[in-house]
């Protein structure tokens, strides 16, 4: 081996430090990125030549346009992702009492069945008062 070997101590703590704060600041740059991108194509105030100006505004001049859109546009984005969670929780919360209501008969259906049953004379007297007490309990 002719070549000079690179150890760890060789990289000094200072320039660790530097590289994790550029790593860090270009993870929060792509985020911020997809935020404000998520952000544009989300909005339904915004019709589709204001969207595609952003978007333009972003992408060619990124740090000039993400700032200029967060200052505009800023206290918007987060009424916006608010609204937005509030109307999944409530299209959550109406699937979760649908689902609910309709796996289930109430005790009331489940009885006008049995007596059809009953009625029908598929049932006998002690059967249908075993059901019953099994649906009432």
């Amino acid at each position: 081996m002719t070549g000079e070997m690179n150890l760890a101590y060789d990289y000094p703590l200072l320039g660790a430090f530097w590289t994790l704060l550029w790593i860090f600041l270009w993870v929060m740059w792509i985020f911020l990125l997809f935020r404000i991108f998520s952000d544009i194509f989300r909005d339904d105030s915004l019709n589709g030549w204001a969207k595609a100006g952003w978007s333009i505004f972003a992408v060619v001049l990124p740090f000039l346009g993400v700032f200029v859109y967060l200052i505009a546009r800023g206290k918007g984005m987060g009424e916006r992702e608010a609204h937005q969670a509030r109307a999944r929780q409530h299209a959550f919360d109406s699937y979760v009492r649908e689902a609910a209501g309709t796996a289930r008969p109430s005790a009331a259906e489940e009885l006008a069945k049995l007596s059809e049953i009953k009625a029908r004379g598929d049932l006998t007297d002690e059967e249908f008062q075993r059901a019953k007490e099994k649906i009432l309990h």
